[in-house]
Order: C-alpha cells, then structure tokens, then sequence
C-alpha cells in the first residue's frame, strides 16, 4: 500500500517553473473545490496504485492515461442517476414547449396585471402536471458541475505543481505528481503538455496526438447530440423553441472542444474525450431503453419487441403481445361503454321550433 502515497523512486530534479507560483492562499472558490479535488485525487491515485500493483511503470503514460479512464469511470457511474434525472426532465420540456407555446400565444400582448397572473398560474399547472419545471432540468446539471470540475483542475495544475515540486490537495503528493509530470503518452507526448507548447517546443508527435484526439471528442459530441434530435423526439416536440436551440447546440457545442485542443493539456484532453465517449454510449442506451413516447426510437423499440412476441402496455411495463393484445381489447370496449352511456348532448333550438315540437308531440283530442 505504500505506493498509494509515495513514489517508487525518488524524485528527479525539478526543473526551473514556468508557471505563476501557486501559493498558499485560499480564495472562496478555492475552499468550495477542496473536497471534490481531494475525492478526484483520491480516486486518481487509487487507479495509478492498482496497475502499479499489477506490475505497470508508475511514471508511464500507459499507468497514468488508464488511471485517468479509471477517474471517469468511476465519477460517471455515480453521476448515472442524475443523468437519467436529467434526460428526463429534459425531454418533458421539449414534449409540452407546444403546449407552453399555445398558452403564451393566448396571453400575447396582454400586458395587464390579471393577464400575467393568469399566463403564470396556466403555465405552472402545466408543469405541474407533467411533473417537470425548467429548473428540474438545469439542477441535475448543477449538482454534477463541482465533480467535473474537480476533476479538471486536479489534471490542469498537475504541471504548475510539479515545477514547484508541490503536491496536490489530498493523497497525489509531490512524488506521485510528479510521475504524472513525467508521464508521455506512447512514449512520446507528455500528458502536461498542451497544443501550442507542443507546437513551440517542435513537439509533432504532440501535436498530431492532440490534433486527433480533438478530432475525436467533436465527432463524439456531435453524434451523442444528434441521437437526441434526429431519434429521440415527438413530433410536437420538433416544432418548439427547444428543438431549435437543440439544433443550434449540434454545431456550436462542438466548437468548444477546438479551444479546449489547444490550450487543454493533453492528460486533461484524454479526459475530456474519455467522458465524451462514456457520454455518447450512456446517451444510446438510454435512447434505446427509455425513448420519448412517439419518436423514432420509440418506434424502433416497439419494433424490436414485436419481433420477440412482446409490447409495452399501459403501465410502460413489457409484456407478452397476448396479453397487451387483451388489454387493448379491454381498454376499447370500456371506451365503447363510456361513450354508450355517456348522456348525449341536446342541441338547442329556437323558441319558434321548440313551440312547433311541443305541439306536435300533444296527443290530439277525440273528433
């Protein structure tokens, strides 16, 4: 267990920094990210002493890139609920955005004080009864950003700390930052290294590295974001606001991962892709498994089903086609009853005409 918290080997002589000191000082947003960087480096060098122990080099980039896909893994199995949460809730959003729209277009233009209450209280019935609020949506994605960030900047200052000869905030020590400092990818490209340092020092094999991996992590974002929007909505849900700025976000989102190619280094890319990738599988099996009611995958689901004898009844619970077959038989048959016995609706009629019908209905007397 000794190789949990120090190096095999001792350090070699740290060379003259590059980067700002880091310091001592604690600000506030520094205080609020210790605990997630100090579960981040504690998972970290839990992965690096595990393939240490299974005979691998501590300062290779082999040890160090499969303890940084261990982080990942780890993180975003225990984020898998609130991902779930979050598409969800996501998708109720864009399923009613034609129904939020139908109640703005009543109150458009009405600015009045009675009208705005109205519009809110319509609108919150709505939420109310799919269960959803645009907050729902944002908060799983808020509760995850502190994990993800901890994990960024525990791999982005593992430079700063090396030529410091410093440490991070918990169990990656000096020594163990340092392995991580030496660490090169193939052999070749080192993990703190970033594209335009690469490009600098005549670092090809960096930068052709780094070229493809962000290569990669755009091609992997925009596929996970094209399984939403091409299999995984209504028909109604494709003529709201939200669909169209689910569109815009195909081509945008990607864009970000060309900054982050360049000024990222590379283990903070590996990272990057890592999560993209565990991202882009988890989208497609929840899209398979859990499809909006009435998109594509909804219907290649039910697909799939029918050809093993199966369906999905009322409760969403997968049954034999039997006895979906019954309940549908069931379910319009009490329909057909509802509607025999519901009373039927009189039309209404003129005083002239209902005169009329009152004396043709009177019995005529004897001659």
């Amino acid at each position: 267990m000794d190789l949990l918290f120090a190096a095999a080997t001792p350090s070699p002589v740290v060379p003259t920094p590059t980067t700002p000191y880091p310091g001592t000082q604690l600000d506030f947003f520094q205080i609020i990210m210790w605990p997630f960087k100090w579960i981040v480096e504690a998972i970290l060098v839990f992965w690096h002493w595990l393939f240490t122990s299974l005979g691998l080099e501590a300062d290779a980039g082999l040890t160090w890139v499969l303890s940084i896909i261990g982080l990942v893994i780890v993180v975003r199995s225990a984020l898998i609920p609130l991902f779930v949460r979050q598409i969800k809730s996501q998708r109720k959003m864009m399923e009613i955005a034609p129904e939020l729209r139908k109640v703005q277009e009543k109150y458009r233009g009405k600015k009045d004080q009675l009208s705005r209450e109205a519009m809110s209280r319509e609108t919150m019935a709505l939420y109310k009864k799919h269960g959803t609020t645009p907050v729902s949506s944002c908060l799983p994605l808020l509760v995850q950003m502190p994990i993800l960030l901890g994990m960024f900047y525990t791999l982005s200052d593992v430079k700063k700390h090396a030529e410091w000869g410093l440490g991070g905030v918990g169990l990656l020590n000096k020594d163990l930052t340092w392995q991580f400092y030496e660490a090169k990818l193939f052999g070749v490209a080192p993990l703190h290294v970033n594209m335009i340092e690469a490009i600098n020092d005549n670092q090809t094999a960096t930068v052709v590295i780094l070229v493809i991996l962000v290569i990669l992590m755009i091609a992997s974002q925009f596929i996970t974001q094209l399984q939403i929007i091409s299999k995984n909505l209504s028909p109604e849900a494709r003529t709201g606001q939200a669909y169209q700025m689910q569109r815009i976000m195909l081509y945008v989102l990607p864009l970000a991962f060309i900054f982050s190619g360049v000024f990222f280094p590379l283990g903070v890319v590996l990272y990057w892709f890592t999560s993209n990738i565990w991202t882009m599988v988890q989208q497609f099996l929840v899209i398979r498994n859990l499809p909006t009611p009435g998109s594509e995958a909804a219907k290649a689901r039910e697909e799939r089903l029918a050809r093993k004898g199966k369906a999905i009844d009322a409760q969403g619970k997968i049954v034999p086609l039997e006895k979906y077959q019954a309940e549908q038989q069931r379910l319009f048959e009490e329909a057909q009853k509802a509607k025999a016995e519901a009373p039927k609706r009189q039309q209404p009629v003129s005083k002239q005409r209902a005169k009329k019908q009152q004396q043709k209905n009177k019995p005529q007397s004897d001659a």
